[in-house]
């Protein structure tokens, strides 16, 4: 079944929230000292990501752009209402914020990330749930200490977190067929970098250094992914003159 890593990484995000509202009762230092310290290992791991590129100029072209498109669609203030819809429904007065905070970070943190693309594509593709139960781990004691620190809204994040990866394991099953296998290693190489990017600053706004609106640049994903082709056909283009 090519969405079995899917629903296993779902689940573990559920079952790390409900584990984090537990221990909600952690000192505040600990649990401070223990946020700064997972931004700080995703921030490496984005840098890491980042240098996957073999073009950085369509890295940076595609961040502009995708920032551009973002912040027209107004996409963290719609992911942000959703999660204060969310809260309206089930935070209580006495949760006001944690909701809708929580929600957008973790989506943003478990959604955007090679793991997530390729564990997803490695479903569809082999039905090879590897990736996808590494990421489950990793994920499942993120969202013990993301929910200890910015409340339950981090649960929320599973749903989203399961319609990304099965629409991407799905359409993997199609993809080979439509592109090569070397020009699906180009696009997930830049995909990667510029999600990496992403990842960093995802870590700045844990550590509260400044308040980066990651989720208007998601859109520079895919146009990381359709630059690779493009570019492509433009150097071919003007090989041929």
């Amino acid at each position: 079944m090519i969405l079995t890593g899917t629903i296993v990484n779902a689940a573990a995000i559920l079952i790390g929230a409900f584990l984090g509202r537990l221990l909600q009762g952690i000192p505040d230092g600990i649990r401070q000292t223990v946020m700064q310290g997972l931004a700080l290992a995703v921030m490496v791991l984005g840098v890491t990501m980042s240098l996957k590129t073999e073009n950085f100029l369509l890295v940076i072209a595609s961040l502009t752009i995708g920032s551009i498109i973002g912040e027209l669609c107004r996409i963290e203030d719609r992911l942000n209402q959703l999660g204060k819809w969310l809260e309206s429904k089930v935070g209580g007065k006495n949760q006001k914020g944690s909701i809708a905070t929580g929600f957008v970070t973790a989506t943003l943190v478990y959604c955007i990330g090679a793991m997530a693309v390729l564990g997803a594509m490695d479903s569809g593709l082999r039905n090879n749930h590897d990736i996808l139960y590494t990421k489950s781990m990793l994920d499942g004691f993120s969202a013990i200490i993301f929910t200890s620190a910015l409340g339950i809204g981090v649960a929320f994040s599973a749903v989203p977190v399961f319609l990304y990866q099965a629409s991407i394991a799905i359409l993997a099953t199609q993809i080979t067929s439509i592109i090569s296998q070397t020009m699906l290693d180009a696009m997930l190489a830049e995909i990667t970098a510029v999600g990496g990017i992403m990842i960093i600053a995802i870590g700045i706004n844990v550590m509260e250094l400044k308040k980066v609106s990651v989720a208007n640049m998601l859109p520079a994903l895919i146009v990381a992914a359709l630059g690779v082709p493009f570019i492509q056909w433009i150097t071919e283009f003007f090989a041929t003159k």
